[in-house]
């Protein structure tokens, strides 16, 4: 008997990913998860210092978006980094460290949170200025064309920053040029505090890259596996020598940074941003597909593991030694560069007079006025 053929998912509706790979997906999203709430928990005990921002609901865009890049290729992000880092696979431990101000740290704990560094993974930098990585990851495609490399150039922004003139001027020139660069607009609904609808005349960041005639798109930040076909596809543009302009939508579960208590949040639309939590939905799914209850569970403790192997790796490792403070500031040596630290005087002081060799006075005696009557 001919058995008949099983139906083909259409063109529209694409076959849903392997168990195995959404599996993987979790694990990772779980690892930024576990990490970042960790992160927040040190930073209330006084172990992280400066600004700190999190991932907290973007692990499916983070997930996505590194796994559509290869090692060559190069990222730049902004001060929320600390996700990118773990998905480029540089190690939780050095991460932490950083987060610590350690010396085993990826900039040798100099740079802390929001700026993380690794050459090696070709993560040139999170910034703590809201666009100053625009400028800079263009002029990198810039060099890679130069060059006449194969490798992309991936930007990552909030979608406050696709207000400052940098935003423009990056896209604008890397069109004019055709650079490979993909710009990336996380795009969480709230700059700090205030909506993208308030702030933008177009909430819809992804339709600004017509007046650049820039190919781009708006993806669910929220499902792990669109995003790194939406990334794929950016990235494929870009290799090609044409920049493009992806936004990705999500929402982040906690305020603007761990300070933030995002009191400016409706109760609807906490329970809403509750609702749409990617590892909560990957999780949901995962057990629809037949994954059980204690496999998800044990992938927990093993991701809980590896996070307290990071914290204890920062926690053992030394403050570093303030003569380094300068090391990393220029590439190369540079005449006159400034070295001094906080609380050192800009000029020599200069020499205090001794009481051997100080000036004799101008006496202030009076002279005395004889008196009427009286006689020499």
């Amino acid at each position: 008997m001919t058995r008949a053929a099983p139906p083909q998912p259409s063109a529209a509706e694409p076959a849903p990913p392997p168990v195995d790979d959404q599996l993987d997906r979790y694990r990772q999203m779980l690892l930024v998860r576990r990490f970042e709430e960790r992160a927040a928990r040190a930073y209330t005990e006084a172990e992280i210092g400066g600004y700190c921002h999190l991932n907290l609901g973007e692990e499916a865009t983070v997930v996505g978006l590194m796994a559509a890049l290869e090692p060559t290729d190069y990222l730049f992000t902004n001060y929320r980094e600390h996700g990118y880092a773990l998905c480029r696979g540089i190690s939780p431990g050095r991460i932490m460290a950083e987060l610590y101000g350690r010396r085993d740290g990826v900039s040798g704990g100099w740079g802390g949170s929001m700026h993380l560094f690794d050459a090696q993974s070709r993560l040139l930098g999170g910034y703590g200025i809201v666009g100053g990585q625009l400028p800079l990851a263009t002029g990198a495609a810039l060099a890679v064309d130069y060059r006449s490399g194969t490798e992309v150039v991936m930007c990552l922004m909030g979608e406050g920053t696709t207000n400052i003139g940098a935003f423009h001027e990056s896209l604008n020139i890397a069109a004019l040029w055709g650079l490979p660069v993909v710009y990336v607009v996380v795009n969480n609904g709230t700059g700090m505090g205030t909506t993208v609808e308030q702030s933008s005349a177009e909430p819809e960041i992804f339709r600004r890259a017509a007046s650049y005639r820039m190919a781009s798109a708006r993806v669910d930040g929220t499902d792990p596996v669109a995003v790194q076909h939406a990334a794929a596809e950016a990235v494929r543009v870009a290799r090609s020598g044409r920049p493009y302009l992806l936004e990705a939508t999500s929402s982040r579960l906690r305020g603007h940074s761990v300070v933030d208590p995002a009191a400016y949040r409706s109760p609807e639309t906490v329970a809403a941003v509750r609702a749409a939590d990617p590892v909560s939905l990957l999780a949901a799914s995962l057990v629809e597909h037949g994954v059980t209850e204690e496999s998800l569970a044990e992938i927990d403790r093993e991701v809980l593991g590896v996070v307290a192997e990071a914290v204890a790796f920062a926690e053992a490792s030394p403050h570093p030694d303030p003569s380094t403070l300068f090391d990393h500031t220029y590439a190369t040596p540079v005449p006159h560069d400034s070295r001094r630290l906080p609380g050192d005087a800009l000029y020599p002081a200069a020499p205090r007079p001794s009481a051997q060799t100080a000036p004799s006075q101008p006496s202030t005696t009076q002279p005395s006025t004889p008196q009427p009557g009286a006689t020499s």
